[in-house]
């Protein structure tokens, strides 16, 4: 494939160039056998300039390991270095597929190796964002960074500290501020706020213009750890589909936020809440199908016993207070249970059998509507009563399922096209007195996809950086950094 009885063909030239090019995609070009491949072409240069006959068994070596840096690289760009259920059984992965058999005979054949690999990498414009982003913060992490700025007490706008002065400095090197302006460094002044406004901002912290503590911890993150969650963050592209969809709903778990897109562009954004670091949000791709107004919530078993129980031992009232109905039993056998017949206390998590069930009302955990795409986790979006949890940083408060802050408009929008469904009956249905439960089937299902990333470009071109609230960039991280297998 790769020689003839000249000796290497001109494609091998081309695939070490692609190759060599791996590390702009956060990938390691010394994992597709570089060092075996250019130590035998330097021997089989060496022959040729002595006149000696190529080795038939380095020509062997060489063409079979050729072709497997092509197909290993090649799987890599298109599927991505990991397998995410490996280290994450609620992450499912939504791969793109290709021959890579196939496309490598047509690349050798028309001299197109690198044309044929460039192919393979995600079109989507966030991860050619981070690309870009990727080289810059490389090339912070080799002029050595930033300085790190000493702990201490809180800083604002008017104080003086020698801190200050650092801090000056850690802002400028990542494009935050410029040290020119200011006629006294030492002085925390508007210019310095504004800038450290900013870095609150990309970093998805308060907006108080403080150096407070979790400010500095971000302050304090180094150039080298941000180019590894920009490389784990463009491995997750990797895992998605070729196509999101002309319209559909993405919820960024690290961000706490979900937005609605249509053709490339945001067209509702609103906060969410996601699960707890014990029942985290899984990651995965789906279609709503369908809504239901005024819902029951047919509580978890885990909810049951390990959160309910408690609070009923608390509060013999606390059934009652929630409009929470306890049945047994199940299909035809299923029979309601009144709560005054049952001793509380000699009830332990480990015999726990009853099941609950939520009346629909201003009380139920999942509001007044829930929005449904049937998944192997039971996890859908769906409204709150707890409005309040909206205004914190950091919303990671539920047991696995999305809140959203703004229900009613995303119930407009998913029924837009249902003349049935004027936003007057939504607001009516949603707000009214009247819980009656109804089911809206959608006559066009809706992409929904539920991701996790700690690392992302915004249309203004600015990269932001989320917290790691499970976790996950560190095992995907160690996973990255472990060695390819012998060959």
């Amino acid at each position: 494939a790769w020689t003839n009885y000249k000796g290497p063909l001109p494609q091998v030239e081309t695939l070490l160039r692609a190759i060599h090019k791996a590390d702009r995609e956060g990938l390691r070009p010394g994992d597709y056998h570089l060092r075996k491949i250019e130590a035998i072409l330097a021997e089989l240069q060496q022959s040729y300039e002595f006149r000696r006959k190529h080795n038939p068994h380095q020509i062997v070596d060489l063409d079979l390991l050729l072709t497997d840096a092509f197909l290993i690289y090649g799987s890599h760009l298109l599927y991505g270095r990991i397998h995410p259920e490996e280290i994450d059984p609620q992450w499912i992965a939504n791969r793109r597929e290709t021959n890579l058999d196939q496309l490598l005979e047509d690349a050798l054949e028309s001299n197109q190796i690198e044309e044929a690999l460039a192919g393979l990498l995600p079109a989507h414009s966030g991860y050619l964002r981070l690309r870009h982003k990727l080289a810059i913060y490389r090339n912070f992490a080799e002029t050595k960074g930033w300085p790190t700025v000493p702990p201490g007490s809180k800083i604002r706008q008017g104080d003086r500290s020698k801190r200050i002065f650092i801090l000056r400095h850690r802002l400028a090197a990542e494009g935050f501020l410029s040290n020119t302006g200011a006629k006294d460094l030492a002085l925390f002044d508007n210019d310095l706020e504004q800038a450290l406004i900013n870095f609150q901002m990309q970093n998805g912290l308060e907006t108080n213009g403080v150096l407070d503590t979790p400010t500095l911890e971000a302050l304090n993150i180094s150039a080298d750890q941000r180019v590894r969650q920009i490389i784990v963050n463009m491995e997750r592209w990797r895992w998605l589909p070729e196509k999101l969809g002309n319209r559909y709903i993405l919820v960024n778990i690290a961000d706490f936020n979900l937005e609605v897109v249509e053709y490339k562009s945001p067209v509702l954004k609103m906060r969410v809440v996601v699960g707890n670091t014990y029942r985290r949000t899984p990651v995965f791709s789906d279609k709503i199908t369908y809504l239901v107004f005024n819902p029951y919530w047919s509580v978890p078993h885990i909810i049951a016993k390990e959160d309910i129980l408690p609070k009923i031992k608390k509060d013999p009232d606390y059934l009652m207070n929630q409009k929470l109905r306890i049945f047994e039993g199940w299909g035809a056998s299923t029979r309601e249970i009144d709560p005054n017949t049952i001793d509380w206390n000699s009830i332990a998590v480990a015999n726990f059998t009853y099941r609950f069930k939520q009346d629909p009302g201003p009380q139920n955990a999942l509001g007044r509507i829930k929005f449904m795409f049937p998944n192997q986790f039971d996890v859908y979006l769906h409204d709150t009563p707890s409005r309040e949890l909206f205004v914190e940083k950091r919303r990671d408060f539920s047991s696995g399922c999305i809140r959203v802050e703004k229900p009613v408009e995303l119930a407009e929008y998913l029924l837009r096209k249902h003349p049935d469904w004027p936003l007057e009956k939504i607001r009516y249905t949603l707000t009214g007195s009247d819980f009656n439960t109804q089911t809206v089937k959608l006559s066009e299902p809706v992409n929904i996809h539920i991701l996790y990333w700690t690392a992302w470009v915004g249309e203004n071109g600015r990269i932001h950086f989320g917290a790691d609230i499970y976790d996950r960039d560190t095992a995907l991280d160690a996973a990255i950094q472990e060695p390819p297998p012998a060959v």
